[in-house]
C-alpha cells in the first residue's frame, strides 16, 4: 500500500473552521477535509480513504478537491461550479395561454393529451406530454380529472331564465 499523498494545509484550523461556518453544505465538507488533513500533518498524512469516511464524501470527489487544493489554494475549493437550472421549455407567451385555457370553463379539452395537441397547434412547437402535465401541475396544481364549473354546450340565455323562473316560483309560494 502506497503513502497516502502528503499536503501541506497554509490555513490553520481556525481560520478554516471560520469560513467553514459561512459556506454552504457542498462547500463546508471540502473545507471539513482540509481540517482533516491539517489535524494529520504531523502524523504523516492522510489516505484518501480515510478523508473519504470521516468527511462522508465518495473517494473520488476527495482526490479532485486535493488536486484542485495543490494547483489553486482554496479560492478554487469555495467555488462550486454549478450552473443554474434548464431553461423553460414554455416561454411567458405560452405560460400564459395555457393558464387561460386551462381556467376557461367552456374549453373542450378533455386531458392533457387534448392539451399537448392544442400546444402544438397553437405554436407550433412540439412538447412531450410528460413535460407539459408535470409544468401544469407544478405552475398551475391542475389535476388529469377536474369537474368542470359548467357544461360546455350550456346556454347562458336558457341559464339566465331557469333562474329568473325559479325565484319567481319561490316568492309566489311563500
Amino acid at each position: 500500500m502506497s503513502n497516502p499523498l502528503e499536503i501541506v494545509v497554509k490555513e490553520s484550523i481556525s481560520e478554516l473552521r471560520a469560513l467553514q461556518r459561512k459556506q454552504i453544505d457542498l462547500i463546508s465538507k471540502r473545507i471539513e477535509m482540509l481540517i482533516i488533513i491539517k489535524q494529520n500533518e504531523k502524523l504523516g498524512g492522510i489516505s484518501k480513504r480515510d478523508l473519504s469516511t470521516k468527511t462522508g464524501t465518495n473517494h473520488n470527489s476527495i482526490t479532485k478537491w486535493r488536486k484542485q487544493y495543490l494547483k489553486s489554494g482554496i479560492q478554487a475549493l469555495l467555488v462550486h461550479g454549478r450552473k443554474g437550472f434548464k431553461p423553460s421549455v414554455v416561454s411567458k407567451k405560452e405560460h400564459q395561454a395555457i393558464e387561460k385555457m386551462l381556467h376557461n370553463p367552456k374549453n373542450n379539452l378533455q386531458g392533457y393529451k387534448e392539451l399537448v395537441e392544442w400546444f402544438k397547434t397553437e405554436f407550433g412547437k412540439d412538447i412531450k406530454y410528460t413535460t407539459l402535465n408535470e409544468y401544469c401541475k407544478r405552475h398551475f396544481n391542475s389535476k388529469v380529472k377536474v369537474a368542470r364549473k359548467s357544461h360546455v354546450k350550456k346556454d347562458e340565455t336558457a341559464v339566465e331564465a331557469f333562474k329568473k323562473n325559479s325565484v319567481t316560483k319561490l316568492l309566489t309560494s311563500l
